[in-house]
């Protein structure tokens, strides 16, 4: 969260038991089951989102978490206004977000990482006066603002050429230009670095820490690549089946949910996964050739352990780390979040 920020009391978002259910119609096989569907159609309710409730307050980077199909993208479709709940409350910026009023759709923003708005055919400049058009940015005004996030975004050479011509990392800058052309206050982000390569993720990371550092932008970003939130978020919701399993500091989290430690080692010879297990629990795939381990090992067990395995095996190298977030964040999906210790 930026510290340049003030905090005010009254959130940006506030979302009360924020729920979505899709109807489904079902059809029996058959001819009969045809004709009945036909004339008398029945229904079964698929739950999307149940009974969602957190508040964002205004210059957040908050991260959305959770596997694929567990809400995170119809939620952020609810917050934007796109659909509506099928029950609840939301609240954003002070406008409730499916009445759609132009007040509200000029303080937000939504980039998907696999949609585009910006014309393939056309420059992407062309494709920013049309969006400064719809959203009556004077053209001072509109120069400036391109002028200051290509900057930002190192996009200065690269807006009078096609957009077809633009690399996907090059494309995915000017999308985010033409998204925040408007300087909205809330950045809804769902995917935004899908399919980049290192550097051009690394490259959109920046871009938005720097974004919300100058303008106090609020962000909710949801992402795969877990450096994406590591690198931005200090908070985090986690989704899963739709309901929001926590809401906190991602180091909290981590603490919470992995009272462990990494322990990385490389062996003289081959070991296999049996003579590792008393150590810890092994990471591995226990390839029988290979002479490098994995271990997750209780914190409080970590002196001991360590000793144990630096007398008993032949190591060459030993490193202690804390465990991979995906694979933490991956458990947090599979076995839900456990009951704080009392």
């Amino acid at each position: 969260m930026s510290t340049d920020v003030p905090t005010r009391l009254e959130p940006i978002i506030a979302a009360h038991n924020l729920s979505k259910v899709y109807p489904v119609a079902v059809k029996d096989p058959g001819v009969v089951g045809t004709l009945r569907h036909f004339f008398r159609r029945t229904y079964r309710h698929i739950p999307a989102v149940q009974s969602v409730s957190f508040q964002v307050q205004p210059g957040e980077m908050v991260g959305f978490l959770g596997p694929n199909g567990a809400g995170k993208t119809t939620t952020l479709k609810m917050l934007t206004g796109l659909i509506y709940p099928s029950g609840g409350t939301v609240q954003v910026v002070g406008h409730v977000p499916y009445r759609r009023e132009p007040a509200f759709l000029r303080q937000i923003t939504l980039v998907m990482g696999q949609k585009q708005q910006l014309i393939w055919d056309l420059p992407a400049m062309d494709s920013l006066r049309i969006n400064a058009a719809v959203y009556e940015i004077p053209e001072k005004e509109f120069r400036e603002r391109v002028g200051e996030l290509a900057e930002l975004l190192d996009l200065e050479s690269k807006l009078k050429q096609p957009v077809r011509k633009l690399s996907l990392g090059e494309r995915m800058k000017a999308e985010l230009l033409a998204a925040l052309l408007h300087r909205p206050q809330i950045l809804f982000l769902d995917e935004p670095t899908l399919g980049l390569d290192v550097n051009a993720q690394a490259g959109v990371r920046q871009f938005l820490r720097d974004y919300n550092r100058r303008y106090g932008a609020t962000v909710l970003l949801t992402s795969h690549y877990m450096a994406d939130i590591t690198a931005l978020c200090q908070r985090v919701l986690v989704i899963n089946a739709g309901q929001l399993m926590y809401d906190g500091d991602l180091e909290a989290l981590l603490e919470r949910f992995a009272p462990y430690r990494e322990v990385r080692l490389k062996l003289a010879r081959p070991c296999p996964v049996a003579q590792l297990q008393p150590y810890g629990e092994v990471r591995t795939d226990g390839d029988p050739g290979s002479c490098e381990a994995r271990l997750w090992v209780q914190r409080e067990q970590l002196t001991q352990t360590v000793a144990k395995l630096l007398a008993e095996l032949d190591v060459l190298d030993l490193t202690v780390t804390d465990p991979p977030i995906e694979e933490v964040i991956g458990r947090v999906f599979a076995d839900g979040i456990p009951s704080a210790s009392p």
